[in-house]
């Protein structure tokens, strides 16, 4: 009887408040519609097995695909709107764009010429970079991306400029604070030289978390060195008023982060997708490139951070946090003007950069240029979405003559995605996380069930695969490692023929919603035509997939893998969370 009533109720107090309060009380009705499917979920496990079975019955693949129509037509109504509807999470993007088909653009000046039919039309929407593929370097371990902080924070000269979610609290993360200052006490000492900067950029909720957080690692060094030190703490401009108030700390993450992972030092950067913590420095495996020397990059990553940094709150000696004068503050001051002031000082050093970047296309191409880079900025609470038209249009252009291996340690691909994947001629070979390396996995609480929520969304597009009868063209693989998660994203481009990548995206983005629509991100696009380092990109590939198993209809059918109805009926509703 429980179990009828928590369907019965929560769909129908929902659905009657959408009807009669379409504004306020939708927060109202979407936190007592969440409130009753936690109810729900407790009974569905305590109803008597003739209840269970009902249900069961009831639940079909067709249902779960109603309520997911329902959840993103939900979602986009309230995004049409403008206000801030949702209670949990309100979502900042309208409607999923279908690709555009533009035609090809005319190939820039000096540009490789067997890649040009392929991606000359990055340069026209993007900064396009040329540099020497022997300053690219590919790094293969959590123990080589840390040794690398460590080793180049040290002998930086100029500037640190650090972009994470976080930075952890435990003695790994403690040892970088530390090299940190030897490198600031270094500039100190050192009068013929200029003083190190160090600018650090986290997000506000996760750095915030605890009493023990990324702010109090930084404290120290921020009291110590204030006129060399920054620390910017991102504060989504969605996370405001009774919401704010409401939603306890780790669930407010939902709402959107900054989820950029920059390290630069001095003229050379890592871009990777791990943050600044024990797990990422030791046994959670990401991807890493160092690109050394590359003055012009390095300048825009750090410009791009430092832009972010200047509309984000900044940290103070005594804790205290602040926006700088003359700009609207993310929570208390207006909304849309907040997103406007910061798209326009954002925007205006990505096309700074791509307007001085085409000038210097202009120029004769050195020899040994035979790399190219272009910068992908996706903001979409700020109106910014560069990554997400440029990777729809390699996922469409994707023709049946080449092969995309694609990874993301939570495989949630957006509808816009999994269309292009699904609807493509190439072939997709797509990594994700086994439910045993899933960050999530083991998790108290809520969160616990998350992997399960991934292992549901996982068999739904298996399934829609084989509907369409395409297992040959599309198939889905498992990272295993034992004791260590899973934390990789990107993809890797491999033209017709070819047994190496010609390109590659590396950065913060899993190709999910919220990698579109809720939180900031960045990544690059590699293409290359030096062989040494297209064969470091192809066994950095083969490394992570010779851990995995393709997935089959037998992987669904382990006892394992089983989902509990609760899961199912809430996944169509969170997916667009995590």
């Amino acid at each position: 009887m429980m179990l009828s009533l928590f369907l019965f109720y929560s769909l129908q107090a929902f659905a009657g408040c959408l009807v009669t309060c379409p504004t306020l009380c939708v927060n109202k009705a979407f936190g007592c519609f969440v409130f009753f499917l936690q109810m729900g979920a407790a009974a569905a496990m305590a109803a008597p097995m003739s209840w269970r079975r009902l249900v069961y019955s009831v639940y079909t693949p067709a249902l779960a695909g109603v309520f997911t129509r329902i959840s993103d037509r939900l979602f986009r109504a309230r995004d049409r709107r403008g206000g801030s509807i949702l209670l949990l999470a309100p979502l900042l993007a309208k409607t999923e764009p279908a690709p555009e088909c533009t035609a090809a653009a005319a190939a820039p000046p000096g540009a490789p010429r067997s890649l040009q039919a392929h991606f000359r039309w990055m340069a026209e929407r993007v900064p396009a970079f040329r540099v020497n593929g022997s300053r690219v370097h590919v790094l293969a371990s959590p123990d080589q991306f840390y040794q690398t902080l460590k080793a180049r924070v040290r002998t930086a000269k100029r500037r640190v400029v650090l972009a994470s979610l976080y930075l952890g609290t435990g003695q790994l993360e403690q040892d970088l604070v530390d090299c940190m200052q030897e490198a600031l006490e270094s500039s100190r000492e050192n009068s013929h030289a200029p003083d190190l900067k160090v600018s650090v950029l986290l997000d506000y909720t996760r750095g915030s978390r605890g009493q023990v957080n990324s702010r109090t690692m930084l404290l120290p060094l921020l009291r110590r060195f204030t006129s060399q030190m920054r620390v910017s703490l991102y504060h989504t401009p969605d996370l405001r008023g009774l919401l704010r108030l409401l939603v306890p700390q780790r669930f407010n993450e939902t709402i959107g982060v900054q989820h950029i992972k920059v390290y630069l030092f001095d003229d050379s950067f890592v871009i990777s997708g791990a943050n600044l913590s024990d797990s990422y420095f030791t046994n959670r495996q990401d991807r890493y490139v160092l690109l050394e020397d590359c003055a012009e990059l390095a300048d825009f990553f750090s410009e791009l951070v430092e832009a972010v940094g200047d509309v984000s709150l900044q940290l103070g000696p005594d804790d205290s946090v602040a926006m700088q004068d003359g700009m609207v503050h993310p929570y208390k001051g207006d909304r849309q003007d907040f997103s406007a002031a910061a798209s326009k000082h954002i925007i205006e050093v990505v096309d700074t950069a791509r307007v001085r970047q085409k000038l210097l296309l202009q120029e004769e191409q050195e020899e040994d240029e035979d790399t190219w880079v272009f910068p992908l900025v996706q903001m979409k609470p700020l109106g910014i979405q560069v990554d997400e038209q440029v990777t729809q249009r390699l996922l469409r252009d994707a023709g049946p003559d080449s092969t995309v291996y694609l990874t993301s340690g939570y495989f949630n691909l957006t509808r816009a995605y999994m269309s292009l994947v699904l609807g493509a001629g190439a072939g997709y070979r797509i990594l994700t996380a086994s439910p045993e390396v899933n960050g999530f996995f083991g998790a108290k609480g809520v969160a616990g069930a998350i992997p399960d929520a991934y292992t549901h969304i996982a068999r739904q597009f298996y399934e829609q695969v084989r509907h369409l009868g395409q297992q040959g063209r599309v198939q889905l693989h498992e990272y295993h490692r034992p004791e260590w998660t899973f934390h990789a994203k990107g993809l890797w481009y491999y033209l017709h023929g070819q047994d190496r990548p010609c390109l590659t995206l590396i950065g913060s983005p899993n190709f999910g919603y919220r990698s579109v629509h809720r939180d900031l991100e960045a990544q690059i696009a590699i293409v290359t035509e030096n062989e040494q380092l297209q064969d470091q990109l192809r066994e950095e590939q083969e490394m992570l997939y010779q851990r995995s198993s393709e997935v089959s209809t037998l992987t669904f059918e382990q006892p394992d893998r089983h989902v509990k109805l609760w899961v199912k009926l809430v996944t169509p509703f969170i997916k667009n969370f995590f």
